[in-house]
């Protein structure tokens, strides 16, 4: 999948007699939707106090030597940043140019938990690309922009998060991980009316949509402040949505849109990357570019790092790209001597206010000043697996293994996962429903007696509807939330959803083909436990057993880079 070759790089860019086709808008695609609901929305400082020369006052001036050691420090923590903490945008690095007027400037977001900000020093960061064509105020992109994004005509995208990275940088900054996670993977949602379930990228877009009909329906106009709130709900939405599938805190994020990834590359002059086939897909992103090592204009850059159709893996190839294109930007910031052009950082900071939204209280001065202790660590990139494509409801789907991924991030970012208990710690109330989507018969029948046995009141044992998916999931009407939750850490942390298609004090157990029913409720069961193969995918023994399921899409092995390595090859 990977390949560090490099050479000398041509420059791909606008040529004599080349243009793109223009872009046909296609139909908006329908939304996942498994809950039964009454409508269907569209798609939706701390500072220091310093003299003018910089230095802190009643401190000896520093010597020649203690001075170049700050700077290769700062150095260090701005091409850290450029690579790991803006991520999507990659242009935090700059914070060093006028000191902390740059914390000033950006547009602020509140949808941080607040249990969450203080993680004992860690930092688990969500890096947000979200796919409008509009600007932070609702407003369409010019055309002249929108001609350079090859996006259209600014009708189309909605409010997708098609860019989803996170984060972790421990506290002693020894090894940063960061994963991608494919925006089509089908997911659990909560408080969006009509879904339970709907692939990851929508859940930004679907809940600005429910939360801006509130706001009309009490009288609010269309306007900047209708959009604000609409965002601020769909960045709440999607940083809880990542928070359960994960299930690992989240407590810095940052959002940028197309036009930043466009402005980011054009400001930087442009980056390197390299493919290993030549592309053409100038009917849908433009992108159009030989095999090999090549310059990028940001028009084409943004190309490159949106292409999906033609791809060997479609849109985990796409999270392939986006992880090169980081590497690209923070070589880029280092060796092309932008941190030190006045010019370049001032472009930098203005995009970087134009484009990016931070979460509250993340000031960048301090973090810089953290990450340039460190000495270059190492940063690993991977991609979340992928059990198999599927269609749901007439649009493609990632179906993943929900225990088998928070399993994953957890060891990735030194979290314990707790054991899964024997036992429900509170006597349940509720009744409970099992129904099996696992293919193998009398799987719901097993499950409901284990349950039974441990004081849920037996409810309705059948076989899964088409409406209840294929993924173990565990639903609850109203009232039942408690014993939901129950259930789902009895096995090891399913997804959990209210639904208005399950009764009152009623929770529903769908057991997928991918339930590990953990020794401590049944000690005679065969492990169907998620592996991870040699390429990085994960699948499970009981999904083996599926000859359409057996050959688990590439989500290719994971990359180890520094700041200054070569730049990964990708499909």
């Amino acid at each position: 999948m990977y390949d560090d070759a490099t050479q000398p790089l041509p420059v791909v860019g606008p040529q004599p007699g080349r243009t793109r086709a223009p872009e046909t808008p296609t139909p908006a695609p329908r939304r996942s939707r498994r809950a039964q609901g009454d409508s269907t929305p569209p798609r939706a400082s701390r500072r220091r106090t310093e003299d003018r020369r910089g230095r802190t006052p009643d401190r000896k001036e520093r010597t020649a030597a203690e001075r170049e050691r700050d700077k290769r420090l700062r150095l260090a923590g701005r091409g850290i940043m450029a690579m790991v903490a803006a991520g999507v945008m990659g242009i935090t690095g700059i914070v060093w140019y006028g000191e902390t007027s740059l914390d000033q400037g950006f547009t602020r977001s509140g949808a941080i938990s607040p249990e969450d900000v203080n993680l004992d020093g860690d930092i688990n960061m969500l890096l947000i690309g979200l796919d409008t064509r509009k600007d932070l105020n609702g407003n369409d992109l010019p055309k002249d922009i929108l001609d350079q994004l090859h996006a259209g005509d600014g009708t189309e995208g909605g409010y997708n998060a098609n860019s989803l990275i996170l984060v972790h940088i421990p506290k002693d900054l020894k090894h940063i991980v960061a994963f991608s996670i494919p925006r089509d993977d089908y997911v659990a949602v909560q408080g969006i009316p009509g879904y339970d379930h709907a692939k990851i990228k929508e859940s930004y877009g679907l809940k600005k949509y429910t939360v801006e009909e509130k706001l009309k329906a009490k009288g609010m106009a269309e306007g900047p402040e209708l959009e604000r709130q609409g965002r601020e709900a769909g960045r709440a939405s999607i940083v809880q949505t990542v928070k359960a599938l994960t299930g690992v805190p989240i407590n810095r994020f940052a959002e940028v849109s197309l036009a930043g990834f466009y402005d980011l590359a054009t400001a930087l002059g442009g980056v390197d990357v390299c493919l290993n086939h030549a592309v053409d897909d100038s009917y849908y992103s433009g992108a159009q570019f030989p095999a090999g090592p090549q310059h990028l204009d940001g028009s084409d850059a943004l190309a490159f790092v949106r292409q999906r159709h033609g791809l060997e893996n479609g849109d985990l190839d796409r999270t392939h790209r986006q992880q090169a294109f980081l590497t690209s930007v923070a070589n880029s910031m280092k060796s092309s001597g932008t941190l030190t052009n006045p010019g370049r950082l001032k472009a930098l900071i203005d995009v970087a206010h134009k484009d990016v939204v931070l979460s509250d209280g993340w000031s960048l001065t301090d973090f810089a000043t953290t990450l340039g202790r460190a000495d270059s660590p190492s940063v690993e990139f991977r991609t979340l697996p992928v059990l198999r494509y599927d269609n749901v409801d007439g649009q493609d789907v990632n179906v993943i293994d929900p225990v088998a991924i928070k399993k994953t991030v957890r060891e990735a970012f030194g979290v314990s996962t707790p054991a899964a208990p024997s036992a429900p710690i509170v006597t349940p109330t509720s009744t409970l429903d099992v129904v099996n989507a696992s293919g193998t018969p009398g799987q719901a029948a097993k499950v409901s007696k284990l349950l039974t046995a441990k004081g849920f009141p037996a409810g309705e044992v059948a076989n899964a509807s088409y409406a209840d998916g294929t993924s173990s999931t565990v639903y609850y009407g109203s009232g039942a939330d408690t014993d939901a939750k129950q259930v789902s850490e009895m096995f090891g942390g399913l997804p959990v959803s209210p639904s208005t298609s399950v009764s009152a004090g009623h929770v529903k157990l769908v057991v997928g083909s991918d339930l590990d029913i953990p020794a401590t409720l049944d000690p005679t069961a065969t492990s169907t436990t998620p592996t991870t193969t040699a390429n990085g995918s994960s699948t499970s023994l009981a999904a083996t057993t599926d000859t359409t399921t057996s050959d688990a899409p590439d989500s290719g092995k994971p990359v180890t880079t520094t700041i200054g390595s070569k730049i990964p090859c990708v499909n």
